[in-house]
């Protein structure tokens, strides 16, 4: 038996490592060359101190409360010379990843597909060379090295973890690096190499209702979470509200539609900000937040779009005084990912 344990690092970086039964996480990073915090290894000093967001494990009671308070415990902090895991984990690491002689991986792959699905946004499909394709955590994004130049631009996944092709909806720009590639020279066996993955944007263990806004391109993150909670179902209330700023610009609904067969917990509304539009919903996201899917503030917020739909919800949010359970949300510029909390 052997459990996937995702190390979240302060700088962004997600390094993924196999953890057997019955060893420690410290140990297990240790083999494979990632070298945590730590001074003692025998839970007297704390250096090792970390944050577990999900997953089940043992910490027996061999470590002294200097090094761990019972408060600090049932917080969810861990001492990962002692925390032994019995699922898969993911562990907040308070340091940079370059101080524990890691760093982000590079993978490579091929373009299999490029489809423009409206006038604003691209799907990007590259076939990875792994054939157990990439881990990372469902909201994450991926650095991808523009062909024929020195740039580089990040991506959300719109794929799930581990599927053999990755795939990316990427925002159409006149002139932009990626856009002018993708538009005029790209073509399928073109070589690619992504960085990755990135971001403390991702899906958290579901244990209440969840209210996911997706702005534009923003909604890519969103169909990698859908799929993993299809996958593994979700009883829990999932309502998504996607807001673009045209009508064409609406994409992938026949995706939303077959979440909402395979997820009967799941909901979506559209909405478009063109005052001609003629679709029935109207304005912006915050237009459309009625308290049936708010839950009186138990909930669980994901909130993906441009800087100004972020800053719009955040506004919203302080003068209706709502206050979720969680709110996690990710600022993209046309032409990167980041700025996730």
């Amino acid at each position: 038996m052997s459990y996937t344990i995702a190390l979240n690092f302060e700088d962004g970086v997600t390094r993924f490592i196999g953890c057997k039964e019955g060893e420690t996480v410290l140990d297990a990073a240790y083999r494979q060359k990632v070298n945590l915090p730590m001074d003692c290894s025998d839970g007297v000093c704390g250096t090792c101190k970390g944050h577990c967001e999900q997953g089940e494990f043992d910490m027996g009671d061999e470590y002294l409360e200097e090094a761990l308070s019972d408060e600090e415990a049932a917080e969810g902090q861990v001492l990962t010379c002692q925390m032994v895991p019995s699922s898969d984990c993911v562990i907040q690491v308070p340091v940079a990843s370059t101080l524990c002689k890691t760093q982000v991986g590079k993978v490579e792959g091929t373009v299999a597909a490029v489809e423009q699905l409206s006038e604003d946004s691209i799907e990007l499909v590259v076939e990875l060379d792994d054939e157990n394709g990439l881990a990372f955590l469902p909201g994450q994004y991926i650095h991808i090295d523009v062909p024929e130049t020195q740039a580089h631009r990040s991506y959300s996944f719109s794929s799930m973890p581990g599927d053999k092709r990755a795939s990316f909806l990427i925002r159409n720009i006149s002139s932009g690096v990626m856009s002018s590639y993708l538009t005029e020279r790209a073509v399928v066996g073109d070589r690619l190499t992504l960085t990755g993955p990135l971001g403390s944007f991702y899906l958290r263990e579901v244990t209440r209702p969840i209210l996911m806004l997706a702005g534009g391109t923003g909604l890519a993150p969103f169909l990698s979470m859908l799929e993993q909670l299809a996958e593994k179902g979700c009883d829990a209330p999932i309502h998504m509200i996607y807001g673009v700023n045209k009508d064409d610009h609406l994409v992938k609904t026949d995706a939303l539609d077959a979440f909402a067969e395979k997820l009967p917990s799941f909901t979506y509304s559209t909405v478009v900000v063109d005052e001609a539009s003629a679709h029935p919903r109207k304005g912006y996201v915050t237009h459309h937040m009625d308290a049936e899917v708010m839950h009186d503030g138990d909930i669980d917020v994901y909130l993906c779009g441009p800087p100004p739909m972020v800053d719009a919800v955040l506004k919203h949010f302080d003068a209706e005084g709502i206050a979720p359970q969680s709110f996690h949300y990710e600022k993209f510029t046309p032409n990167e990912a980041g700025g996730a909390s």
